[in-house]
């Protein structure tokens, strides 16, 4: 595990970003104590589809009449 400075990260951002991709835990720190962690990103997969779930969620009429006294509490 690396650690480097907020000054040195941003110098060498490109630099510590390759660094994650390959594996290595990057740890950001402000003077002596770490704030941040720089790991890679695993597990997306693929691309978001606006819209996918059109048609598949149901909203009842329920959802839309006012709250009922004691659940209106909860909120204040």
């Amino acid at each position: 595990m690396a650690i480097f400075s907020v000054h040195k990260a941003k110098t060498n951002l490109s630099r510590l970003l390759k660094k994650a991709e390959a594996g290595e835990e990057i740890v950001i720190a402000r003077g002596a104590t770490p704030v941040a962690q720089l790991v890679a990103v695993r597990g997306i997969k693929g691309k978001r589809k606006p819209g996918s779930m059109k048609g598949k969620l149901r909203v009842g009429r329920e959802f839309f009449e006012p709250l009922p006294p004691s659940e209106l509490k909860g909120w204040r």
